[in-house]
């Protein structure tokens, strides 16, 4: 909790809720699941340090642990099928000989990093929208969440809200386009970074889910196909130069433990699952701001089902003439305030539109009717 204790408060909720459910999974859960895991990886108190070289030469430990760390471990392809403990000691660990090709393992350096800068890419449709939005909902709510207003207060303030809604009918079309842009933006990193990931791997990363399923699935599960060790190898080689007594450059061969990589597999095995989850929640919400905008019939059904105190007849005149804007501010507030103070502003509305005649006057003013 010492560690995650400066996360938590994020998770709090906001007074104004100006978002739904698949895009506070973006901007607040995956925020603070991305922060977490690089506070994690960086936490070397907790899980000892990120690299251990072992090398029967007369070189410093500590010197050996900070020369791999910095110029990369590798690990051999070819020998990642041989017999572990006959042929090799570990996967992918073997005698080097000219020819081989080498497989280089710099990412551990950089996991921190790249986790961070995933949390900032998904938090940017968040900090777009909440730019666009303005506090907009967040100052038309005027106490109204609240149930214990009295009578003259909750007149008071709903004459505000309705006023507004009257003075700036048909005049919401950026707010809806603002929220449209910002959930296409929510799809478009969560898929991106699939494929960024991916590239920060090696390609390994699309089918990393899969291939771990699949693995957990075998009845004689063999270490040397592990496909966690094959992308996160726990063994690794270091090649380190210097030069000998007589003053010649000799090659010391070393095997490093990566204790850090027992970490990073299990966090980006949870990240796969989750941003693959991420992909396709965000394409439905996409979806459904599609159907909020061609359909009538879509708003006011989402509307009624979260207004169950207001009378569906009223509620159905009042956004029969409404836009996708205009409906957007209206579902945001019966998110946001008391269900009986929205089912009193739904009834002043419509009783001030039959005092006009007309269910709205056309331009920004009332005073045109």
């Amino acid at each position: 909790m010492d560690l995650f204790g400066s996360v938590k408060n994020f998770l709090k909720p906001s007074r104004a809720s100006i978002d739904n459910f698949a895009f506070k999974l973006t901007y607040k859960f995956t925020f603070v699941l991305l922060i977490a895991s690089s506070v994690l990886v960086t936490a070397r108190q907790y899980f000892g340090d990120p690299i251990d070289c072992i090398s029967r030469d007369n070189i410093p430990p500590a010197l050996l642990d900070t020369y791999c760390w910095v110029h990369t471990t590798f690990s051999i392809p070819d020998a990642w099928n041989k017999v572990v403990g006959e042929e090799v000691p570990y996967p992918g660990v073997d005698k080097y000989t000219e020819g081989e090709t080498r497989k280089y393992h710099a990412y551990y350096q950089w996991v921190w990093f790249v986790l961070f800068f995933m949390s900032i890419l998904f938090y940017v449709p968040r900090y777009f929208w909440k730019s666009m939005e303005g506090n907009r909902i967040k100052n038309l709510i005027q106490n109204l969440d609240l149930p214990t207003l009295t009578a003259a207060e909750k007149e008071k303030n709903r004459k505000v809200v309705v006023d507004y809604l009257l003075n700036y009918h048909h005049q919401h079309n950026s707010y809806f386009c603002f929220r449209a842009v910002a959930e296409a933006m929510n799809f478009a990193t969560s898929v991106g970074l699939i494929f960024l990931v991916d590239r920060f791997l090696g390609g390994e990363f699309t089918s990393y889910g899969l291939e771990v399923l699949n693995f957990s699935e075998w009845d004689n599960q063999a270490l040397r196909y592990d496909p966690m060790v094959r992308v996160f190898p726990r063994m690794t080689k270091c090649t380190f130069h210097a030069y000998g007594s007589s003053g010649d450059v000799q090659r010391h061969d070393a095997m490093c433990i990566l204790p850090i990589n027992i970490i990073n597999e299990k966090i980006f095995i949870v990240l796969w699952f989750w941003m693959i989850a991420l992909c396709i929640i965000t394409g439905l919400a996409l979806i459904y701001r599609a159907l909020t905008y061609f359909y009538p019939s879509v708003r006011y059904f989402m509307t009624q089902n979260v207004a169950q105190h207001t009378d569906k007849a009223r509620l159905a005149k009042v956004l029969s003439k409404c836009n996708a804007g205009d409906w957007l501010i209206f579902h945001s507030l019966c998110n946001n305030i008391d269900p009986l103070n929205f089912r009193d502003i739904i009834n002043d509305l419509a009783a001030r539109l039959d005092e006009k005649g007309s269910l709205w006057c056309k331009g920004p003013a009332v005073t045109e009717c």
